[in-house]
C-alpha cells in the first residue's frame, strides 16, 4: 500500500512539474536563452546607405541592416533624449508619465516602474550599460538608474559639449573654422565613443566567459553635436558632393507654434544666420559624425562575431529621435515632423531572416515587449508598446494603425519657462496630423495635416482646405480620444 501510495504522490509531482514548465517562458531551463546587444544612438536621422541615402557612408550598420530587418516607419515619442529614451526603455507613453524636458527623471514620476534591462535582470540575466542610454544629464542621483544592472554604469553620465579631444602629447590643431563643428587628427579613442566601443568589446569578452545570458546596452554619443569626428571621418567626403538641404523653407501655412528657434544650432552664430558655406560644412560634420559612430558599431558587432557570440543574440540599434538640418528652416529636433519624429529602427534576432524591410507602423516604446518575447520572458502588463514579433515573422504584418509624437512649446521647457502649449502628432500610413493646444485651458490653437502621398516632405499644410475636410474630420475625432488635460507645472516640477 505504502508503494502504491508513493507511485501516485510521485505521478502528481510529475504532473505539478510539468504544469509548471508549461507555465514557464521559452528557454526558461536552457542557458542558451538569447543575449541582446542593445545599441542606441543620439540625434540619428533616417540618413543610411541601407535607407538608400547616396551620400552617407555607413557600412557597418549597413551590414547590421542585412542580417536583420530593417523598419521604415518606426516613430519617437518625443523628438527630445530624455522623453523618448525614458519611454522606449519603460515601454510606457509619455502622457502616461507626464514626462517632456530634459531633467525629470522617470523614477520621480513612477517610482517602482520596471524597466527593460531591469526585467532582463529579474529574469537572470546578467545587465549592462556603456555609455548613453538612459539620459543622465543632470540625474546622476539615480546612478544611470542603477537598480537597472548588474554592475555599475559607465561613461553614461556627463554632457556631449564636454567630448574634448583626449590625447597623448600635443593636440592638432583644429582645421574647421565654424561653430558647432571641429576636425582634428586624432584617433577615434580621443572621443567618447571610441572609448566606449572599446569598452564594449572588451566587456564582450567578460560576458562570454561568464555563461550567463546577457543584456548589454552600448549607447553612442554621436552624432550629437558637436559635430567633432576624428578627420579621417571627414575626409571620407567630398565637399562639392555635399548638398544644401531641400525644402529649405517652412512649409507653406504652417502655424508659427510648428515652429522653433533652431537655437541648439544657431545659437553661437551671430543673428543665428548661417552662410551657405557653414551649411555646408554643418552637414558635412554630421555626415563625418554618422561615419564615425558606423565604424565604432562596426568594432563592437565584430568583436561579437569574432566571440562566435552572433547566432545566440538578439542585436537592436535604435536612434531616440530624428534630427533636421536645414530643411523646413529647422535645425537639430524638438518639432512634430516627420525628420525629428522618424527613427532608424533595425533588430537581427535569431530564427530570422536578414535583409527585410518593413513599412508597418511601430514605435519605440515596442522595443520592450519585443525584446522580452523574442527572449521568452515573462510579459509585462504596464508597458504600452506592442511586441513586434509578427512582424519580424511577416514584413506586410502590421501591430498598430499610427503612431504618436508629441511635442511642447517652450521646446526645452524648464522651472522659469514651463510649458504652454503641447502638439499632438498622430502619423498613419499616408498622413501626419497635429493639432497645437494651450495647455492651460486646453483651447486649440492651430492644426496641420501633411498628405505623405503627395507631400512626403511635408512642405504644404492641407489642414483646413475644402478638398481636406473629410480626413481632417476623421483625424478631429481620433484626436479627442487621445488630448487630455496637461498640468504645465509638472513638466518640471514632480
Amino acid at each position: 500500500m505504502l508503494s502504491s501510495r508513493i507511485h501516485r504522490l510521485a505521478a502528481l509531482a510529475a504532473v505539478f512539474m510539468a504544469a509548471v514548465l508549461m507555465c514557464l517562458p521559452a528557454f526558461a531551463s536552457s542557458d542558451k536563452r538569447p543575449n541582446v546587444l542593445f545599441i542606441g544612438v543620439d540625434d540619428l536621422r533616417v540618413e543610411l546607405g541601407c535607407y538608400g541615402d547616396t551620400i552617407v557612408k555607413s557600412p557597418n550598420i549597413d551590414a547590421l541592416a542585412k542580417r536583420g530587418m530593417r523598419f521604415d516607419r518606426a516613430y519617437c515619442q518625443q523628438a527630445l533624449c530624455n522623453p523618448s529614451r525614458a519611454s522606449l526603455m519603460t515601454g510606457i507613453r509619455l502622457r502616461t508619465m507626464n514626462i517632456w524636458d530634459l531633467h525629470t527623471h522617470f523614477r520621480q514620476r513612477i517610482p517602482d516602474v520596471v524597466t527593460l534591462p531591469q526585467h532582463f535582470k529579474q529574469n537572470g540575466y546578467f545587465t549592462q550599460n556603456i555609455g548613453k542610454i538612459f539620459h543622465n544629464w543632470r540625474q546622476d542621483d539615480y546612478k544611470g538608474d542603477a537598480i537597472s544592472w548588474s554592475v555599475p554604469a559607465v561613461m553614461h553620465y556627463n554632457s556631449h559639449y564636454n567630448d574634448k579631444p583626449q590625447v597623448e602629447g600635443q593636440l592638432p590643431p583644429d582645421l574647421i573654422n565654424t561653430p558647432k563643428c571641429e576636425m582634428r587628427d586624432v584617433p577615434d579613442e580621443a572621443y567618447f565613443d571610441g572609448r566606449i566601443a572599446n569598452l564594449a568589446v572588451e566587456a564582450l569578452g567578460k560576458l562570454k566567459a561568464k555563461g550567463q545570458p546577457w543584456f548589454l546596452a552600448v549607447g553612442f554619443w554621436k552624432p550629437h553635436t558637436p559635430f567633432n569626428a576624428p578627420k579621417k571621418y571627414w575626409d571620407m567626403y567630398d565637399r562639392s558632393q555635399i548638398t544644401p538641404p531641400t525644402h529649405p523653407e517652412p512649409p507653406v501655412n504652417v502655424p508659427a507654434i510648428a515652429m522653433h528657434d533652431s537655437k541648439e544650432i544657431l545659437g553661437p552664430f551671430p543673428k543665428h544666420q548661417v552662410t551657405p558655406e557653414q551649411v555646408l560644412t554643418l552637414r558635412h560634420g554630421y555626415y563625418a559624425a554618422i561615419s564615425y559612430l558606423d565604424a565604432q558599431i562596426g568594432k563592437v558587432i565584430d568583436e561579437l562575431d569574432r566571440l562566435g557570440l552572433s547566432d545566440n543574440t538578439v542585436i537592436v540599434f535604435w536612434s531616440d529621435h530624428g534630427y533636421h538640418l536645414g530643411e523646413q528652416a529647422l535645425w537639430a529636433k524638438t518639432s512634430n515632423f516627420e525628420l525629428d519624429a522618424r527613427v532608424p529602427l533595425i533588430i537581427a534576432a535569431p530564427g530570422h531572416p536578414g535583409g527585410r524591410h518593413s513599412d508597418s507602423i511601430v514605435e519605440l516604446l515596442d522595443m520592450y515587449p519585443t525584446l522580452v518575447d523574442l527572449c521568452g520572458l515573462p510579459a509585462v502588463k504596464a508597458t504600452e508598446g506592442v511586441s513586434l514579433r509578427k512582424v519580424l515573422d511577416d514584413p506586410v504584418a502590421t501591430v498598430k494603425p499610427a503612431a504618436y509624437t508629441w511635442h511642447c512649446r517652450p521646446a526645452y521647457p524648464s522651472d522659469k519657462n514651463p510649458i504652454q502649449a503641447m502638439g499632438y502628432s498622430i502619423r498613419t500610413q499616408r498622413y501626419r496630423y497635429t493639432e497645437w493646444y494651450d495647455v492651460h485651458n486646453q483651447r486649440l490653437i492651430a492644426r496641420e495635416l501633411y498628405d505623405h502621398k503627395s507631400d512626403p516632405h511635408e512642405t504644404v499644410n492641407i489642414a483646413g482646405q475644402p478638398d481636406s475636410l473629410g480626413v481632417m474630420n476623421t483625424f478631429v475625432r481620433r484626436m479627442a480620444k487621445i488630448v487630455k488635460p496637461l498640468d504645465a507645472t509638472s513638466a518640471t516640477h514632480p
